[in-house]
């Protein structure tokens, strides 16, 4: 079984350079574009591994990544974030 990679980035070229260096891997990838979106998924899916823009407008990604760590569904979950 795959392991399921949540990818969160307003941009689309953020989003496409991601899957484009884990397209081919045994990964499902799914994609979020801001931060309510990836809430929704993150709780319906319960991915492995959250790879987290932190500039977003609206809910930035320490507010997804607050919100994440507090529902213990996802404790499990790897965040994984950097700033430029």
């Amino acid at each position: 079984m795959s392991s399921i990679v949540l990818i969160v980035d307003d941009e689309p070229a953020g989003r496409h350079t991601l899957e484009s260096i884990l397209e081919g891997q045994d990964y499902q990838l799914v994609m979020a574009e801001n931060g309510q979106e990836a809430i929704q998924k993150a709780k319906s899916i319960l991915p492995d591994v959250i790879l987290l823009d932190v500039m977003m407008p609206g809910m930035d990604g320490f507010e997804v990544c607050r919100h994440l760590r507090s529902d213990l569904s996802l404790q499990r979950c790897r965040l994984s974030s950097s700033l430029p």
